[in-house]
């Protein structure tokens, strides 16, 4: 589905930001922290938070207390051999040239980004035909290397993609980031001569928004001045910019209120019909969209939380909340249909091209030129189904065989002029195999990729927990077969639960290396607040009901206890982003239940994060702190408000990123800076100083990171520091 027509990504849960990375939000240095906070450190004798000072990204104070914090980690957990030779393996696995290059269409070509140990920056790239991808080394043709423009421009390039005119493929719109961050620079670039047009479409660093209207016109949406963001520093205007005229001259399509989201405008074509929308975001999980009808904007009259999509002059509705059409109610998690024209005229007259279960979702929906890509879930299981209209108006289905504990993706070679799809499967121990298909025939396999780590004598397994209000919680265990079940296994669990993003299995490349190969343990828990079981899963950790997410975690944890495959003592957990602060409040809600905890790039003072960068985006999905009504949920559960001079805290690692734009990094700076005050031992501290949000902008970046994270928990959960030969075969 188009989603949301503008571009908002949801890398980790949280949309991109447009504020750089200096800002320190709206409120002053006099900020107070809420009345009753569990250690009198929280407050300083004014009110004010006394670690605020730390929310100024690249003051010298800022960054100085960030190196010596540095220094203090890496001295402990980066300079010995377990570092180091773990460091050595994740970095041949990274930069691997056994890895699938994710090839997508343009044109007549294939493009791929790829990054290894010659390319730290990476290289655009292409082939012609499907024919020379296939083989073993094909002839990669250089279209953009990013290494090389680096060094040429002085300016640490990260990619950030292109997109391409529409149906001449012959210019694109790049986006470069500066060393990860999210705001980004955005040239035209001329894919025949492989130059950057120095008279073509041209915006500075922001968090810009831009799409093709025709070779002469893009629509964009960007930092236009004065009050020209929303409060959460998202584009608020849009506009038609022409070719060879000044970004002033541009003309407004649609202006949004502060308090929205973003509005962005895209042009779509649908069987070489082009059609322009609009959307305004006023929250996170809502859109208004209009159609550009005869010169004037015509908004869709459907639920604002529905998710529009067009195919063969239908109209597609997935809904994210019960809607109630006449007599007929049709449920969340539903996707409807019906032809545009007949809508816009009134009628409601639905197809249903999907209908849920209690066990069974929607994860996404992906038109062809003739068949529609509906990619479902059961239990977490993928299911994949090829959907089409017959001369009746009718969807007829066909299923793709599809593996257990496998994910399977399936997604169009190019949805406008053919009805091939790329089918990607990986798993926990499956290493990605990537086929095309067209149709329920059997798919061509085009690359396979070979085992990164020892996979033998290892098994997966998917076990339910009960949570606390008797909801089951479904989790999947990689170990090794016949493990001892004495609590003696050193034992990793991860968790996100937020934004309605799903966790599916994928290869474990790193973790497989860096704690499976030694015996550990891994487990990834699928808690409430994410998509697994559609719309109701997410809405029932939303908001004041954010405990129920907590809830679930505990409770994996508590089962992973009660069926002896660890203890306490020798289970670490780990998250980033809203699993970042996921691991915040266990730190701080049930400290005996765990014996170590990673937390990267993550949301921690939940008075503040509405003020913090792209923040105040996420209200919709934790609540308003600065409402009363709000903050008397969301304190009970924040991390920074919530840490206590009495209580013993397991050893601690947080990670994060200087240019990290999204999710400040003063929120890990300052919990730091606090538990350190009130005196609590093994607290740890990492801060790349690029990287953006992912805390790495290179694969040696990359390692680095892994490789910290992965050595404390060892040594906190005394993993065997070796790999553990698999057991014989009976």
């Amino acid at each position: 589905m188009k989603g949301w027509l503008v571009t908002v990504a949801i890398v980790a849960g949280c949309s991109k930001p447009v504020v750089k990375p200096t800002s320190m939000g709206t409120a002053g240095a006099g900020t107070s922290i809420a009345e009753g906070a569990s250690s009198p450190l929280a407050l300083s004798a004014t009110g004010a938070d006394p670690y605020l000072h730390l929310e100024d990204v690249e003051s010298a104070s800022s960054l100085a207390w960030v190196e010596e914090k540095n220094k203090e980690t890496m001295a402990k957990y980066g300079s010995g051999a377990p570092f180091t030779e773990l460091k050595a393996k994740l970095q041949r696995v990274l930069d691997s040239k056994d890895a699938i290059p994710a090839i997508t269409k343009i044109g007549g070509g294939y493009y791929n980004f790829w990054k290894d140990a010659k390319h730290e920056r990476g290289i655009w790239r292409r082939v012609q035909s499907i024919a020379e991808y296939k083989k073993a080394s094909p002839k990669w043709e250089t279209v953009i290397d990013l290494d090389a423009l680096s060094k040429t421009e002085q300016t640490n390039w990260v990619w950030h993609g292109a997109q391409c005119l529409y149906p001449t493929y012959d210019r694109c719109l790049v986006a470069l980031s500066r060393g990860g961050a999210d705001a980004q620079f955005i040239r035209e670039f001329d894919l025949s001569s492989k130059t950057f047009l120095a008279d073509g479409f041209v915006l500075p660093e922001a968090k810009s928004d831009v799409s093709w209207r025709d070779r002469d016109t893009i629509y964009v949406a960007t930092e236009f001045g004065p009050d020209s963001l929303t409060a959460s520093g998202y584009p608020r205007i849009v506009k038609v910019w022409n070719r060879g005229t000044p970004l002033s001259e541009a003309r407004t399509v649609y202006e949004g209120k502060p308090a929205d989201m973003v509005v962005g405008a895209q042009r779509q074509w649908d069987h070489g019909k082009a059609y322009d929308w609009v959307t305004r975001v006023p929250a996170f999980f809502e859109a208004e969209q209009f159609l550009m009808l005869d010169g004037k904007l015509v908004r869709i009259d459907a639920p604002i939380s529905a998710k529009l999509d067009l195919w063969n002059g239908q109209l597609l509705i997935v809904l994210r909340k019960d809607w109630t059409v006449g007599e007929k109610t049709w449920l969340k998690g539903s996707c409807l249909s019906a032809p545009l024209t007949a809508f816009l005229a009134g009628e409601r007259n639905f197809k249903q091209l999907f209908e849920p279960s209690p066990t069974r979702s929607l994860d996404a929906v992906r038109p062809m030129k003739n068949v529609v890509i509906l990619d479902q879930l059961d239990n977490l299981r993928s299911q994949i189904v090829l959907a089409s209209l017959n001369a009746q108006g009718e969807w007829t289905k066909e299923s793709l065989k599809t593996p257990v504990y496998d994910s399977v993706n399936a997604s169009p070679v190019d949805e406008q002029t053919s009805d091939e799809y790329w089918l990607a499967q990986s798993g926990f121990l499956t290493p990605q195999t990537l086929a095309i298909g067209s149709g329920k025939h059997p798919a061509t396999i085009l690359k396979k990729q070979p085992q990164l780590f020892d996979g033998k004598g290892l098994e997966v397994q998917q076990h339910f927990a009960i949570s606390k209000d008797g909801t089951r919680v479904p989790y999947y265990q990689v170990s090794r077969k016949e493990i001892p079940m004495d609590g003696s296994n050193p034992t990793l669990l991860y968790g996100y639960g937020g934004f309605e993003v799903s966790l599916l299995p994928s290869y474990l490349s790193i973790a497989g290396n860096a704690w499976l190969s030694r015996g550990g343990v891994y487990v990834q828990a699928n808690i409430r607040g994410g998509g697994e079981y559609g719309p109701a899963w997410h809405e029932a950790a939303l908001r004041e009901k954010r405990q129920h997410a907590y809830d679930d975690f505990i409770a994996v944890a508590e089962d992973l206890i009660r069926r002896k495959v660890t203890t306490p003592e020798k289970l670490g957990i780990r998250g980033g982003s809203n699993g970042g602060l996921l691991m915040g409040v266990m730190m701080t809600e049930r400290p005996d239940l765990f014996g170590a905890v990673w937390s990267h790039a993550p949301l921690l003072d939940m008075k503040r994060f509405n003020k913090m960068l792209a923040g105040a985006s996420w209200m919709a999905e934790y609540g308003n702190p600065d409402k009363p009504e709000d903050w008397a949920f969301i304190s009970k559960y924040s991390p920074y408000q919530n840490t206590n001079l009495e209580v013993k805290y397991p050893p601690v690692l947080f990670t994060t990123s200087t240019r990290d734009d999204r999710v400040h990094p003063g929120h890990a700076r300052k919990m730091v800076a606090k538990l350190e005050a009130e005196g609590h031992p093994n607290v740890y501290f990492w801060e790349n100083t690029e990287g953006g949000h992912g805390g790495a902008a290179t694969n040696a970046q990359k390692a680095t990171l892994e490789s910290l994270g992965y050595t404390f928990l060892a040594d906190q959960l005394k993993l065997s520091p070796k790999p553990v030969k698999p057991p014989k075969q009976r």
